[in-house]
């Protein structure tokens, strides 16, 4: 039974020396990917302030003279916009003095010429009787 029980320990010290440098295995592995994330965490960090940080920068600029050039534009449409109706109010405004004025002028000039014709047709009915 001595021998039976000598291979059985023999196995179990095989085992625990394979569990434990399973465990130095892990616990390196686990080391190893700490480091790596540290090390991706600065290169990050490091491109951020070199690439990303300049780059916002001039996007900002960028976005604050598109935003006062929009601005100017809407000004200048709107002002635009009001000078065209006020043109507009002018045009109908003297259009409607223009046609009310030879309104008067014509009228006088039509009642004079069917007059004559009435004057005219009256005569002739006369002449013809």
């Amino acid at each position: 039974m001595n021998a039976d029980l000598g291979t059985t320990n023999l196995l179990l010290g095989i085992m625990a020396a394979v569990s434990v440098i399973e465990a130095l295995a892990i616990i390196g592995m686990g080391i190893a990917g700490f480091v790596a994330y540290r090390r991706v965490t600065e290169l990050i960090d490091g491109l951020e302030i070199r690439q990303v940080a300049p780059v916002v920068g001039r996007v900002n600029a960028i976005l604050d003279d598109v935003k006062v050039v929009s601005e100017k534009v809407k000004q200048e449409a709107e002002r635009v916009d009001d000078a065209i109706h006020r043109t507009m109010h002018r045009v109908d405004d003297t259009a409607g003095r223009v046609r009310s004025n030879v309104r008067a002028k014509t009228s006088r000039v039509v009642g004079i010429v069917r007059g004559l014709r009435v004057a005219l047709g009256t005569m002739m009915q006369k002449r013809a009787a």
